[in-house]
């Protein structure tokens, strides 16, 4: 019997993991939260749960040793001690996680030990990169070429649920969001490089009409320059990845990160109430808070960012309980609290590309790309089943032998991606495809 171990049972561990058992093929489930790894395997016969914190190399050394193939659901800053293993022992490697540089710097040794590191295989990354290299690969065998290419993604409560002034829960971790709001972005848009800081990001925005949804803002994800060689685009004129989100988010998150909101920076509290924390932070009024901040703001006090901090309690007289805490940590707590999803609650992920393509003869046309999936905490959440099933269809895969690449890869090349976006489609996770659009529906 096969067998495969699994690092990791946290938000998006339920799909891989019952995938892989209905498969037939021996599952080794090590976390630190093995209670969790229990529920999810339900007693299944093949299934072994073992508590394990990544500090025990030992262990971990020796789970590896004793698999086919190694799936990482960590935290990405542990990849790399799991890939060193998995060379060690000559082991075949999957993670959901961006490739690093020190991930990549291991592909030579991957080859020489036969081993396949595949990585961003899950949602975002991972069908955002399969689906929109099925739609370049198709151009270029035409003869065509993309001028200018947009993918944005969101994982966001289903418009119902959105019900908070910022329209947005959480069906994973609130400091991870907070994180990945914290980057500078950099895209290319018709030939020139557009470098936004992070003061910035949340400013840099546009809107979009999704449909079965309405209307979502979108934000610059990361680096997206670095996509024109990922994806073989060198002739593109505009290459951009975003970030969906409901209106109010961007407003929101752009007021905390003006008031400081977002640091890492340690404080003293001594005691302090969560208003006069922010007022002494940033010199504000304590006793004429809400004033004072649309002051500094330059908004009405109406505005929805004051809202959103309102709301989470950043205007109460409420104790701060630790004494030594940075914003950025109060921030997540206070969202952990008001913010995650309710049981009766829907998540969806929407995902979209637009392509503005040219052919010899200089026919244009206009190709979009969509994708809108829905779960619940009941079952599966949407960001769980579109993070893990691609990874669970990917070790599959590997188990069979029906991916003959090794080193570190993504799944941009078509023996990969194309198998896994049809597996994923029998299992109800599909891109909607439509071209010859007109140009007027271009994203410009």
């Amino acid at each position: 019997m096969k067998r495969v171990l699994i690092l990791g049972a946290g938000l998006v561990a339920g799909p891989i993991i019952r995938h892989l058992l209905s498969k037939d093929y021996h599952l080794t489930l090590a976390s630190n939260t093995p209670e969790h790894a229990i529920q999810i395997a339900d007693g299944h016969r093949n299934a072994t749960v073992i508590n394990w914190s990544v500090d025990d190399e030992a262990e971990l050394s020796n789970m590896v040793s004793e698999s086919d193939v190694v799936v990482s659901l960590l935290p990405y800053i542990f990849h790399l001690k799991v890939a060193q293993q998995c060379l060690l022992h000559g082991k075949h490697l999957v993670t959901t996680s961006y490739v690093k540089p020190e991930m990549q710097a291991l592909h030579e040794q991957a080859i020489e030990k036969d081993v396949l590191f595949l990585n961003e295989i899950g949602l975002d990354p991972g069908i955002d990169h399969m689906s929109a290299m099925r739609i370049i690969d198709h151009v270029h065998a035409k003869g065509g070429k993309i001028i200018d290419f947009y993918s944005i993604c969101g994982a966001l409560p289903a418009k119902e649920s959105a019900n908070n002034p910022l329209k947005y829960k959480f069906s994973w971790s609130p400091r991870g969001v907070l994180l990945a709001g914290n980057n500078n972005a950099r895209y290319l848009k018709h030939g020139v490089e557009v470098d936004v800081p992070t003061q910035r990001l949340f400013r840099d925005t546009f809107s979009v009409e999704f449909n079965g949804v309405g209307q979502l803002v979108v934000y610059p994800n990361r680096d997206s320059i670095e996509y024109i060689d990922i994806y073989g685009i060198p002739e593109a004129q505009t290459v951009f990845r975003g970030t969906f989100r409901f209106p109010a988010w961007c407003e929101s998150l752009d007021a905390m990160k003006k008031l400081q909101l977002l640091d890492q920076t340690e404080h003293l509290t001594a005691g302090a109430s969560y208003g006069a924390f922010i007022a002494k932070l940033n010199n504000l009024d304590h006793k004429h808070l809400k004033q004072s901040l649309a002051t500094f703001l330059g908004v009405s006090e109406d505005f929805v960012g004051i809202e959103a901090l309102e709301w989470l309690g950043w205007l109460s007289d409420l104790k701060i309980t630790e004494p030594l805490i940075s914003a950025f940590d109060l921030t997540a707590e206070m969202m952990l609290s008001k913010m995650s999803l309710n049981e009766d609650d829907r998540d969806m992920v929407a995902l979209q590309h637009s392509f503005l393509a040219e052919y010899p003869g200089g026919k244009r046309e206009v190709i979009r790309s969509r994708m809108l999936d829905f779960g619940s905490p009941k079952t599966d959440t949407a960001i769980a089943r579109t993070v893990s099933l691609p990874a669970a269809i990917a070790v599959e895969m590997i188990l069979e032998g029906k991916i003959p690449v090794r080193g570190v890869y993504r799944p941009v090349v078509a023996g990969i991606y194309n198998p896994v976006l049809d597996a994923l489609e029998g299992l109800g996770i599909k891109m909607e495809e439509e071209y010859d659009l007109p140009l007027d529906q271009h994203i410009q």
